[in-house]
C-alpha cells in the first residue's frame, strides 16, 4: 500500500490554489507507474518522494505533469513536503530535495501552531534570450493580444529558476483575465524556443495584500493552465529585479503574487529576491497548503 496525498497549494481553503498530487513512499516504482499516476489525477503536477541515493541530500522528489516528466516543480514541492510534515509530524527545520533534473533545493519547514507554510529555495536566476520580431508577433497572436497591450517596462523574456517560463508583461488586469490562447500555437512555439511556459502577469491594480496578478499556460507539457504556478512566480521576481521595475532595499526586494482567478482557484506565493554584491539574484518562495484528500493504492 502507498500513501497518496492531494493538496492544494498556495492557500489555506481546499479546493482553491494549485492541486498537486504527492506519493510519499514512490520506492520501487517505474518511469511508467509514476506518468499513469499523474494521468490518472489529472493535475498539473504530481511529486513523487524517494530517499535519498547520496549524502548530499535528504529526500529526493520526482515531478510529472499527466504528459511528462518536468525538472522541478514550484506549487508540487510545497505539497510534498506539507504532506511530509503532516503524515510524519514533522518539526520545523530545513531539508534539502534533489529533483529528478539533479537540482538540489534547500527547502523549510516552517510552523506557526497548527499552520504549516513551505518555503523553496529556488535556483540562481537564468536570464534566457528575449522575444523579439517575428516570434513575438507569433506569441502575441498566440495569446490574443497586441503589441499596445504590452506593460513596455520589461522585454517579454525567458527567465529560469530552474524550469524556465516565458515571462510577459501586460499593461492591465482586464486584458490577462480575457486571455484565450491558441493552444496549438503555443506548442508549436515552444518547440522553437525549447521552453514550455508562458507566464503572463501584470502589476496593473496592485494592492497592499498582492503586487502582480497572473496567469500560466504550458500546453507543451499538458497543462492547458496552471492554477497558481512557483516556478513562474520565481522567475517573475528575478525579472522584476533585473529589469529596474521592483525596488531593492538592503540586497533584498519582497512581495506577493496572485494567480488563479480565472480557473476559478484563487492563491498567492510569497517570493523573495537576494541580490549579492556582484549582481547575481537567488529567489524563494513561500506558500501555505491544504490537505484536499487522503488514500491509500497499490499498483
Amino acid at each position: 500500500m502507498r500513501v497518496l496525498y492531494q493538496v492544494d497549494s498556495f492557500t489555506t481553503t481546499a479546493f482553491t490554489g494549485n492541486p498537486a498530487g504527492v506519493v510519499l513512499d514512490a520506492e520501487g516504482m517505474t518511469d511508467a507507474q509514476m506518468l499513469a499516476v499523474a494521468r490518472e489525477l489529472n493535475n498539473s503536477e504530481t511529486a513523487f518522494v524517494l530517499p535519498a541515493d547520496s549524502a548530499d541530500h535528504d529526500v529526493r522528489v520526482r515531478f510529472f505533469t499527466p504528459a511528462a516528466e518536468v525538472p522541478t516543480c514550484g506549487h508540487a514541492t510545497i505539497a510534498a513536503h506539507f504532506a511530509r510534515a503532516v503524515e510524519y509530524g514533522l518539526p520545523a527545520g530545513s531539508l534539502v530535495q534533489k529533483t529528478g533534473g539533479g537540482l538540489r533545493q534547500p527547502v523549510d519547514v516552517v510552523r506557526d501552531g497548527d499552520r504549516i507554510a513551505i518555503r523553496m529555495h529556488q535556483g540562481a536566476a537564468g536570464f534566457g534570450p528575449e522575444l523579439e520580431g517575428p516570434r513575438l508577433d507569433r506569441l502575441l497572436r498566440a495569446l490574443g493580444v497586441a503589441r499596445g497591450d504590452l506593460a513596455g517596462d520589461g522585454p517579454v523574456q525567458i527567465v529560469s529558476t530552474g524550469h524556465g517560463k516565458v515571462l510577459v508583461g501586460l499593461r492591465d488586469r482586464a486584458t490577462v483575465d480575457g486571455l484565450r490562447p491558441d493552444r496549438e500555437a503555443l506548442v508549436s512555439l515552444s518547440r522553437e524556443t525549447g521552453c514550455n511556459g508562458y507566464f503572463v502577469f501584470t502589476l496593473d491594480g496592485a494592492s497592499p495584500d498582492a503586487l502582480t496578478w497572473s496567469r500560466m499556460f504550458a500546453p507543451a507539457i499538458g497543462i492547458d493552465e496552471d492554477p497558481v504556478t512557483g516556478n513562474g512566480h520565481g522567475p517573475l521576481g528575478a525579472y522584476l529585479v533585473r529589469h529596474g521595475i521592483a525596488p531593492v532595499h538592503d540586497g533584498r526586494f519582497t512581495f506577493t503574487g496572485r494567480q488563479g482567478e480565472a480557473m476559478g482557484r484563487p492563491g498567492r506565493v510569497r517570493v523573495c529576491v537576494t541580490r549579492s554584491p556582484e549582481g547575481d539574484l537567488t529567489v524563494s518562495i513561500t506558500g501555505e497548503a491544504v490537505t484536499a484528500f487522503r488514500a491509500t493504492f497499490t499498483l
